[in-house]
């Protein structure tokens, strides 16, 4: 049945509120508007076992069964409310997750990245500045011929950008730039840094609200790796920076190596030493390592480049010539990091690598180049064999994290690799 006049019918409007899963997905659960100031103080239950829902929908294996209650609890701080012409809001919350008697649940993810901000606060007194890039395919253009940075290819998007744009800004969110990437259809969105666990935040609302106009437009996108094994892949690179308790920054420093201060440079060569361990929660599906390979313009080796695209960590040029915006525009690129890869999760993985190279004062080996994992199997081999994952995660979580992942590539296993990277496509 198809109803017309919708306009002058009466209206009431839902809220969501949701949380990134395990698998990066945003779910949660919605309800009436009018029960907000409730729910703000309530929060809305959940099943324990939801959290293991899979990237493709059903749920393969859980630690929890039928079992338990935790709750959803709307942060008033991550809200988003964009209305759009003819159409129904975009208005939902980014929740955290508690158990009965209002403590934090070890499952959070939130809270994980909230554990290790702390821990970087504790070993350093600096806070986490930071941005996530965000790269995706849009049905809305068509895919040849292909237009690869050209202005031609970003008027083919017509009012997509602009209206994404808008939304972001609506949403408290600060656009720095979009444009026509480098494959068929390929587009990407930047946002303003953030401190902390806004940042990750942000990348949430980011993709939600590129998927809600996508929609408005009656199109799709997909944030997946990589569509095509021999294809061009997308990736979520993690930009960052320190700032000091007064806010001011302090990764740069001109007369160190790599223009880097001595704290920085030890956190980023923990992150150097741990990355391998860490692609099974920054690069968490079969067809992220699709992406990982020569010749693609992203990373293979646990390595540092300085304005170099194919390195894992690579310190991002300055540009300008007065030397006191220097500090305020320095920053490193994490490139070994997918949609597919829970944003907090991920985020906190790399800072508490790092913290362990600020702990350990760790040097960073320009010479260095071991070799990333070829697959999420070897990934999160060498994640379990890493003592200091227990910490950073919590046992709980880590093992339920290691056998949800599992069971996700085990499922995928008889499929030859377009059949995946379609699969990956379809869902995220």
């Amino acid at each position: 049945m198809i109803l017309t006049g919708a306009s002058s019918m009466q209206r009431e409007p839902i809220v969501f509120v949701g949380t990134s899963d395990l698998s990066a997905h945003f779910r949660g659960k919605s309800f009436p508007a009018a029960d907000l100031p409730v729910k703000l103080q309530r929060g809305i239950g959940k099943a324990p076992t939801n959290l293991y829902l899979g990237a493709f929908g059903p749920i393969q294996v859980t630690t929890f069964g039928t079992v338990g209650e935790v709750f959803l609890m709307p942060d008033p701080a991550a809200r988003v409310l964009v209305p759009f012409e003819a159409s129904a809001s975009e208005y939902f919350f980014i929740a955290d997750l508690r158990t009965a008697d209002g403590e934090p649940w070890n499952f959070c993810p939130r809270q994980v990245l909230r554990r290790a901000l702390e821990a970087l606060r504790r070993e350093s007194g600096l806070q986490l500045y930071a941005t996530f890039e965000q790269e995706f395919t849009y049905d809305g253009v068509p895919a040849h011929p292909w237009r690869p940075y050209e202005l031609e290819g970003l008027r083919r998007q017509g009012l997509f950008g602009e209206v994404l744009l808008g939304a972001l800004r609506q949403a408290g969110v600060v656009p720095d730039s979009f444009l026509a990437e480098y494959g068929p259809r390929q587009f990407e969105v930047t946002t303003a840094p953030a401190i902390g666990l806004r940042a990750a935040d942000e990348a949430v609302i980011t993709r939600e609200l590129v998927r809600a106009v996508a929609y408005r437009f009656g199109q799709a996108v997909s944030f997946a790796p990589i569509a095509d094994p021999n294809g061009v892949g997308n990736g979520t690179h993690i930009h960052f920076s320190f700032l000091d308790a007064d806010g001011h920054p302090v990764l740069f420093d001109p007369q160190r190596p790599w223009q880097m201060s001595d704290v920085g440079r030890h956190f980023v060569a923990g992150i150097l030493h741990h990355l391998p361990a860490l692609c099974a929660v920054t690069a968490a599906s079969v067809a992220s390592y699709y992406r990982l390979r020569p010749n693609r313009w992203a990373p293979v080796h646990a390595d540092i480049g300085s304005a170099d695209r194919a390195a894992a960590v690579r310190v991002a040029p300055l540009n300008g010539v007065d030397p006191t915006q220097h500090a305020s525009q320095f920053n490193v690129e994490f490139r070994v990091c997918d949609a597919t890869a829970n944003p907090y999760l991920a985020l906190a993985a790399v800072v508490q690598a790092g913290v362990d190279g600020i702990r350990a004062r760790r040097e960073i080996d320009p010479n260095s180049r071991r070799a990333l994992p070829g697959s999420l199997a070897q990934a999160l081999a060498l994640l379990q064999q890493t003592p200091l994952a227990t910490d950073w995660f919590g046992a709980e979580l880590l093992a339920g994290y290691l056998l949800f992942k599992r069971a996700e590539y085990q499922a995928l296993e008889s499929l030859d690799e377009s059949e995946i990277c379609r699969r990956y496509a379809e869902v995220y």
